[in-house]
């Protein structure tokens, strides 16, 4: 184009590629919360066969530790964690502090604790909205702030939350729904307090994903609005044939986490086969 110059400040430079693919997160420390189980262990696992150093946090400390555990003896790789409460925001604030101090830096951010639930407006009762906003939508926002706080000081660092496909289309809980697109909202702002700096913040929406958590809503329990919750809304409105595994959700974090995608920010990646587009 004529007239056209390129900044010779531009972070993103023209000859960049990726050296290692089997170790995309080598040198790199990686803090995932709820990594007791289910995708946020799934996600701390790829991290340290990708070469990062990891700090997983969860409410159970007992949990937690056979994770740490299990992680070692699979990878043979470094991690560590503590048991915090990310709804606390003094936990939040441990959970930075003890990152800093296990690995001396932090680059990545994965804000995976969450709590679901499927109960209709109508039905759900003042202890699960307090419980649900205080661990999804509280403490991202604890945490986001923490770790922007450093890494503003470093001009770098990377924040992926896991939202859920129920930010964009809420068919599951009113509570559960109204903080994943909340967190969607977050995202962004995030995204765009650290415009021209060197700090990402995106997030990946699941859909329905085979784990614990997804099978104690499909238990054969109450399906039904007259019932009180939203499964039949839910099963209707999918086009399910397929779906996402745990692995899947960690390979999004994965792409979001390391270089490839240098160039996103802002953005929320729904990893859910299609299911209900």
């Amino acid at each position: 184009m004529s007239g056209h110059r390129i900044d010779e400040t531009c972070r993103f430079e023209e000859g960049f590629t990726i050296k290692n693919f089997n170790k995309m997160m080598e040198g790199k420390v990686v803090i995932v919360t709820g990594a007791s189980y289910g995708m946020g262990k799934k996600m701390a696992e790829v991290m340290v066969e990708q070469g990062a150093k990891v700090f997983v946090t969860a409410r159970g400390e007992e949990k937690l530790n056979a994770a740490i555990a299990d992680i070692k003896a699979k990878t043979g790789g470094e991690i560590c964690g503590i048991a915090a409460d990310s709804s606390k925001p003094e936990d939040c604030k441990k959970v930075i502090e003890k990152a800093l101090e296990a690995y001396g830096d932090i680059d990545v951010l994965v804000n995976n604790a969450g709590k679901g639930e499927l109960i209709t407006i109508d039905a759900v009762s003042d202890d699960i909205i307090d419980q649900v906003v205080d661990t999804n939508m509280k403490g991202p926002l604890y945490l986001c702030r923490e770790a922007v706080k450093y890494f503003l000081k470093k001009d770098s660092g990377n924040i992926i939350n896991i939202s859920s496909s129920n930010g964009g289309r809420p068919m599951c809980g009113a509570a559960y729904c109204s903080t994943k697109g909340g967190l969607n909202t977050l995202t962004k702002n995030v995204a765009i307090r650290c415009t021209g700096t060197g700090i990402r913040c995106n997030a990946v929406a699941p859909g329905h994903t085979p784990s614990p958590t997804a099978y104690a809503h499909d238990d054969g329990g109450p399906q039904t609005l007259a019932e009180g919750v939203m499964n039949e809304v839910r099963n209707a409105r999918t086009v399910r044939t397929v779906h996402p595994w745990e692995i899947d959700q960690a390979y999004a974090v994965l792409f979001l986490a390391s270089d490839m995608s240098r160039c996103i920010n802002g953005e929320v990646l729904t990893v859910d086969c299609g299911c209900y587009l």
